[in-house]
């Protein structure tokens, strides 16, 4: 196969904006399509070789698959084996137990499966996961696997067919990526036979490339380029991926691949020395960045700075270049090593991280009891100890499939060309009276607490919901928050719906007294002609630590000065909420109510009870609630919600 140094330089352009996106730099909110690029380029790349090696009789499935594991597996071993003592120094029992999972996941092709059942690519937790990123070798590995096999066996039907079989494949594919985001969205994120088509996409740029050759194209590759750039920076974790939206960076990189000529300027941009150079490295610099990321965010005390984590991303290029040069560049050369050799050491790794993985499993499920037995008496609710021994994915299908017709988020259907469908006859709901719950993302806690146990709600209540994110009332600095606050006093001025009670809800930190307040006073003034009752649910005290910071309360590992210091942080953010409530409370505010949420879920405390069990943390970060804080404090809001609907 003729070597194209712009297929190096388009592995730049996918490996680099990966990093800073998994560095949390806003501006590269779409770089994980970096990873799309990979699957293209690696559908290319491989399809080309076998098809090479079939079409001159030496094709040779042994061969194929050694050369795979002298690509893949020294520079994957060495990374998790460094990784293995600061797993060890560095986190909690419960995190070692998952680290210790994906090591035998990891070795065994599979940790794609694994993350799926543990949680989203994108939720905070997921970026303290330092193998979290093997998921996608898991899935090439799968290809690598599989499609050799597929290929040899169909070659009887010919080229043309087989090269139609693969358009029919990447398009059952494609569609059910299609359907899978809006209704397994993890399961659609995480595995195979969603993501197979964009590997595809790769072999069939290799049969057009065989039958017409690399066009010279100036257009077309710019296009392409346009289009992979536009991916980076226009989309976010909010794009659903994979899905038609992925045709945007993977037909970017196809456009590259077929019209990207080394005459092209884009060629000629891509086969630049500094281009090429991260590009023949990069799959040791992916290799290395997750791991520098999460153990900086589990070895802190607080997120790593901006700075910080500019600086981790030049490191993971300098050891990527260091693991390349000198852990994978030998390997990949059949004169250091036999095949047979490569082999059995490629046994051994797998049975080492396998079993090593296990043991360590077992042994820190037997630490976590021993922690976690203080404890056991202070949280027995059933709801709580079923929720917490579930999987991530089981969790989230039950919220999902749990949600009452009685408790309906209408964020969405406020905007003007819906609004109108908003009335009873699209309610599948009997009620008689109706609370409306509106605020920022304090709000759409809420409203995930009542999904997490529906069968609370009593007979005849609905609650509708309406919530945006970072958005106030009363600000003006933000169009789309203005825009929100008028969609929704739209809907209550005009809904055949008609509303009881308006229940609001913001976030402490947002408070900028006495300005604000008064602002924020006026407009649920405005709202009052429309209901009968309002109320201001005064804003909750988080713990002001980190999921991190919280975990270290647990740790053995965490000296007691560290500690003390946590504990303290905790308490001044306490003391603060409640000096907040205290002056809130003698505030004049008119017809509106104001009650205190630290009140009702009794954050009044410097427990440490009230953030974990020391298995399970109940906040998200340091004020949202976690999946089991929302279980924690379900029955506290739904009582509140029907106390509020009886007066």
């Amino acid at each position: 196969m003729r070597y194209r140094a712009e297929i190096d330089g388009l592995r730049a352009l996918a490996v680099v904006p990966v990093i800073l996106f998994h560095a949390g730099f806003e501006v590269f909110g779409g770089g994980f399509v970096g990873v799309d690029v990979f699957f293209v380029i690696s559908g290319y790349l491989i399809t080309t070789i076998l098809i090479e090696d079939i079409e001159k009789k030496r094709f040779s499935i042994i061969n194929f698959y050694e050369r795979r594991a002298r690509r893949i597996l020294p520079a994957l071993f060495f990374m998790m084996l460094i990784c293995i003592p600061f797993a060890l120094i560095w986190m909690l029992p419960n995190q070692i137990r998952d680290f210790s999972s994906s090591l035998v996941a990891v070795s065994l092709f599979v940790s794609n499966f694994l993350f799926w059942s543990q949680s989203g690519y994108f939720a905070e937790v997921a970026e303290e996961k330092p193998l979290l990123h093997t998921w996608s070798l898991a899935v090439e590995e799968q290809y690598y696997v599989l499609f050799p096999i597929f290929l040899i066996l169909a070659w009887r039907f010919g080229k043309n067919k087989v090269f139609w079989i693969i358009i029919f494949m990447a398009s059952i594919s494609l569609l059910l990526s299609e359907w899978g985001w809006r209704n397994k969205a993890l399961a659609n994120f995480y595995l195979a036979p969603t993501r197979a088509w964009e590997l595809f996409a790769g072999s069939i740029t290799t049969f057009i490339i065989q039958k017409r050759g690399v066009q010279k194209n100036n257009v077309l590759a710019l296009i392409g380029l346009a289009a992979i750039i536009f991916s980076i920076f226009a989309y976010n974790e909010t794009t659903p991926f994979p899905s038609l939206y992925t045709l945007v960076p993977v037909l970017g990189v196809v456009l590259l691949i077929l019209f990207a000529n080394k005459q092209t300027l884009v060629a000629k941009l891509l086969s630049t020395k500094a281009f090429v150079g991260i590009g023949l490295i990069s799959y040791s610099v992916y290799l290395w960045h997750q791991p520098l990321f999460a153990f900086a965010k589990l070895e802190m005390l607080t997120e790593p700075t901006a700075n910080l984590l500019l600086t981790l991303s030049l490191v993971s290029i300098v050891i990527g270049y260091l693991s390349w040069r000198y852990v994978e560049k030998p390997f990949r050369k059949s004169g250091v090593l036999s095949r047979k050799s490569i082999f059995v050491l490629s046994i051994i790794g797998i049975l080492f991280f396998t079993i090593f993985g296990a043991m360590l499993t077992k042994q820190t499920e037997i630490e976590i009891r021993k922690i976690q037995k203080p404890f056991q008496n202070l949280f027995y609710d059933k709801e709580y100890i079923s929720l917490r021994d579930m999987t991530w994915r089981a969790k989230e299908e039950l919220i999902t499939s749990n949600w009452s017709n009685c408790i309906l988020d209408i964020t969405s259907r406020l905007d003007p060309s819906k609004i109108t469908h908003l009335n009873p006859d699209n309610i599948n709901c009997e009620y008689t009276n109706i609370i409306f719950l509106f605020g920022d993302s304090h709000s759409r806690d809420i409203y995930q607490v009542l999904g997490k146990k529906t069968d609370l709600l009593k007979p005849g209540l609905l609650i509708l919901s309406a919530h945006m994110g970072g958005c106030r009332i009363g600000e003006t600095n933000k169009p789309h928050c203005v825009s929100h606050y008028e969609r929704v006093k739209k809907f209550l001025s005009t809904s055949k719906l008609s509303v009881d009670t308006i229940i609001y809800v913001q976030a402490v930190r947002s408070l900028q007294p006495p300005k604000h307040e008064e602002d924020m006073l006026d407009k649920l003034t405005e709202l009052q002609p429309f209901v009968k009752k309002i109320v201001w649910l005064g804003p909750r005290s988080g713990p002001g630590l980190s999921r991190n910071e919280i975990a270290q309360l647990c740790s053995s590992k965490v000296n007691s000065t560290k500690k003390d210091n946590l504990l303290e942080k905790f308490q001044l953010t306490i003391e603060d909420g409640i000096a907040l409530d205290s002056r809130l409370k003698v505030q004049p505010m008119g017809k509106i109510k104001y009650i205190s949420q630290n009140n009702l879920l009794e954050l009044n405390s410097n427990d440490i009870s009230l953030l974990t069990d020391c298995n399970e943390i109940f906040w998200s970060d340091e004020d949202h609630l976690s999946t089991f804080g929302e279980v924690l404090f379900h029955k506290k809001y739904f009582d509140f919600f029907h106390k509020i609907n009886r007066q």
